[in-house]
């Protein structure tokens, strides 16, 4: 299966070194849970785009420091492309940055949400299961960093896991399309340094309780398993209209 990483920003220059970039966190991630995949990397914040819609099998999408409804050029194609991408019915997983430009690109609303900062580990709980949560969980931990949030479902948008912070944390839009807030690919340590790297910018109470947080255990794995299992249920549907 080829899938399609969209890179949507830059590791800071004074991390990667230890953490690796996008390209090497979302290769440990899924190649963890299936080896046979084949990854393919557009830095599309670098205006890198598919020259072709069905280049690929399925999309992803890293985060990213910019918000959707910034007013920079790579992220109106970034929206048409996702636009694009869902009316042909390909599979698409939208992380973080991506998760609202799934919203934003099919109708919801994104905002500066004004619950503030969200950093650390969080938990989410499923709302409404689906088939291809398997192995199933009914709440899972992931790392998060962001203040912006999906407030307004687009059409035919379905809210599948939540918490109070972030009522939207996890969202399905029709057979093809799915959005997740948190980073299934970020580990404790990168977390604990980009709150770090913030920390002019994070309140220090909202600081201190992402620190603590960072003890709990996350699931990271068993949400890509979650989202390979997405694409290739996504995939069986889009074959057979």
């Amino acid at each position: 299966m080829k899938i399609g990483v969209l890179i949507c920003d830059d590791v800071n220059p004074a991390l990667e070194p230890l953490h690796g970039n996008y390209q090497v966190m979302f290769s440990r991630l899924l190649l963890a849970v299936d080896n046979t995949l084949d990854l393919h990397f557009y830095w599309v914040n670098h205006d890198e785009f598919p020259t072709q819609l069905n280049e690929c099998d399925a999309y992803m999408t890293t985060g990213s420091k910019s918000g959707v409804m910034d007013d920079d050029a790579w992220i109106k194609r970034m929206e048409d492309f996702v636009h694009q991408i869902h009316h042909a019915q390909i599979p698409f997983v939208g992380i973080c940055f991506g998760h609202q430009m799934l919203a934003k690109a099919l109708g919801g609303e994104v905002f500066k949400a004004k619950v503030g900062w969200g950093v650390g580990t969080v938990i989410a709980k499923v709302s409404k299961p689906q088939a291809w949560m398997k192995p199933y969980q009914k709440e899972f931990n992931l790392l998060v960093s962001h203040q912006d949030q999906v407030l307004r479902l687009p059409v035919g948008g379905e809210i599948l896991a939540g918490n109070d912070f972030c009522p939207i944390s996890m969202m399905q839009v029709g057979q093809t399309s799915l959005g997740i807030q948190a980073h299934p690919e970020f580990c404790a340590a990168y977390s604990k340094a980009l709150i770090e790297k913030r920390k002019d910018t994070i309140p220090e109470n909202v600081q201190k309780r992402g620190f603590t947080s960072l003890k709990l255990p996350t699931d990271g794995l068993l949400v890509a398993r979650w989202m390979l299992n997405f694409i290739q249920i996504g995939l069986k549907h889009g074959s057979s209209d």
